[in-house]
């Protein structure tokens, strides 16, 4: 597609903002991308502002004009009422020419509940965030209601003295195999499998460093969590090598959470069970994604719904205190009551824990390179009437959200959300998605992501790992003494003296998106 602006907003936010409308697209800096046209521009009018937008798609033209209320204007800085006046006109003209309506409207980062907790922290009541995201962001009342639900439920988990303390993520970035819609970093190829046991020996020496690192700077852990690829890929030997490495290094009885993120159902038994319960894990998770046989195959797991059944029933006789199950609405070949009766399945199991995603893939997915068709839908009315119910479910069976976040080119322009019994939400989750404190990443393609303790000014600096095993285990690039010196420095220069390239969050376009910038 061709995108053109007058400057009025920044590319990053006009190019989210057109991609609700247009998933997939690319927008090539010379122009030529074609039809379809979004041109954006802002005009004045007194106090506040007015935005413009004109869409042409197969020789049609629709133009629309949108300006923020006077109250709106005097609420927002110049920067915000101008990407609310541009998104509100793009938001108008993409209805119509796409007869869709995105039910997060104007809202399109990561991080759609930031903007809840700030306007909560600042005072206002529950009922009036949720009438600004619908009259100023265009939201529907339902994903208003969610998103406010979830921010008053994440400041009642969080204090303030949480920023003074840290968490730590061990990435264990291999699988059994490789789902086709997957785009995170794992790795199922037997070559790359084969390198397991060399990487569990590396990653026991960078959590033994990361750790006199954490004791250096004087903060205190709340929350340990094993995440993938799938952390049960190991086998009981190197399973019991990390996590007693971990219990070398810090109380684990101090943690106020330890997640083991088992995932894959067939990679799941009592022994490993047993060796995380031990070493005082809280916090399993066992991911069916669907309970629809053909769908699990269709994507490329290896498990049937039976082992899920099995996983679930070892995990629950284990004594581990917290059971989370994945599901994913709108994945391809599944209809929304297929999705609902698995979830119903998933509900009358009882676990603690239950996140639901939307399907969504990066262009790296091979789903996305064999058939895009089957991912770009924005307007999949049947998953987003399936996502409206099983809120409803839960709702009806004591869940209620506690962490939610938003992905570009997600089926219907929806979102993933954690949902919890009372007592039993993932505290890594929230300090991680909302960015309330450092998270150290231990292993190849994690991400250290330094968070300053100052909630007035909050700061951030991402330290990454680099992405590959074989690179991580490259001594000669790599080293275990490099990266600890390395990471020591960048945290001595972010805590103890001034930070540099440091950015905040709403610099990077991920705080509220487009009209929360």
């Amino acid at each position: 597609m061709t995108l053109i602006t007058d400057g009025s907003v920044s590319k990053y936010s006009a190019q989210a903002l057109a991609l609700l409308f247009f998933p997939g697209s690319g927008f090539p800096e010379d122009g030529s991308g074609g039809e379809p046209v979004v041109e954006l521009s802002v005009s004045r009018d007194g106090e506040t502002a007015v935005g413009h937008a004109r869409i042409t798609k197969d020789g049609n033209t629709v133009e629309k004009s949108y300006a923020p209320s006077a109250e709106t204007a005097a609420r927002s800085g110049e920067k915000r009422l101008c990407n609310l006046a541009c998104g509100g006109a793009l938001y108008l003209a993409g209805c119509e020419v796409c007869g869709t309506v995105p039910p997060w409207g104007i809202l399109t980062g990561v991080r759609p509940v930031r903007i809840c907790r700030d306007m909560l922290s600042a005072g206002k009541s529950g009922s009036e965030v949720e009438e600004i995201l619908v009259k100023d962001y265009f939201c529907s009342a339902e994903k208003a209601r969610i998103a406010v639900g979830t921010a008053l439920r994440e400041l009642r988990l969080t204090t303030d003295g949480d920023r003074r303390r840290c968490s730590v993520y061990a990435a264990i970035p291999f699988c059994p195999s490789k789902c086709s819609y997957c785009s995170f970093t794992s790795f199922a190829s037997p070559r790359l499998l084969s390198l397991i046991p060399d990487y569990a020996d590396r990653l026991c020496t960078d959590i033994e460093n990361t750790f006199a690192i954490i004791k250096r700077l004087g903060l205190e852990v709340s929350t340990l969590y094993i995440g993938g690829g799938t952390p049960t890929v190991l086998d009981e030997k190197q399973l019991f090598c990390v996590l007693k490495k971990l219990s070398e290094c810090t109380d684990i009885s101090a943690l106020r959470e330890f997640t083991l993120e088992a995932g894959r159902p067939d990679t799941i038994n009592t022994e490993k069970l047993r060796i995380a319960r031990d070493f005082g894990v809280t916090r399993v998770s066992v991911n069916a994604q669907t309970m629809n046989a053909d769908v699990l195959s269709a994507i490329g797991r290896r498990h049937t719904p039976e082992d899920f059944l099995r996983a679930y029933g070892a995990t629950k006789d284990s004594g581990i205190r917290d059971i989370n199950v994945d599901l994913i609405a709108g994945l391809p070949g599944e209809s929304g009551d297929s999705f609902l009766s698995s979830l119903e399945t998933v509900i009358g199991l009882d676990p603690t824990n239950i996140t639901v995603h939307t399907f969504y893939a990066k262009r790296a997915a091979q789903i996305v390179k064999t058939d895009g068709d089957l991912v770009f839908r924005p307007q999949d009315r049947g998953t987003a009437a399936a996502l409206d119910a099983a809120g409803k479910m839960l709702d009806r069976a004591h869940y209620a959200p506690y962490y939610l976040y938003r992905q570009k080119n997600t089926a219907a322009n929806l979102e993933n959300a954690g949902y919890a019994k009372d007592g039993h939400e993932c505290l890594y989750n929230i300090f991680m998605m909302e960015e309330l404190h450092t998270v150290f990443g231990i292993g190849a393609s994690a991400m250290t992501k330094l968070v300053s303790p100052d909630d007035k000014t909050v700061k951030i600096k991402r330290v990454c790992e680099t992405k590959y095993p074989y690179e991580y285990l490259d001594p000669t690039k790599n080293s275990a003494e490099k990266r600890y010196k390395e990471l020591l420095e960048e945290c001595i220069r972010f805590y103890e003296g001034e930070p540099q390239n440091v950015g905040s969050s709403e610099q990077d376009g991920t705080e509220g998106g487009f009209a929360a910038l």
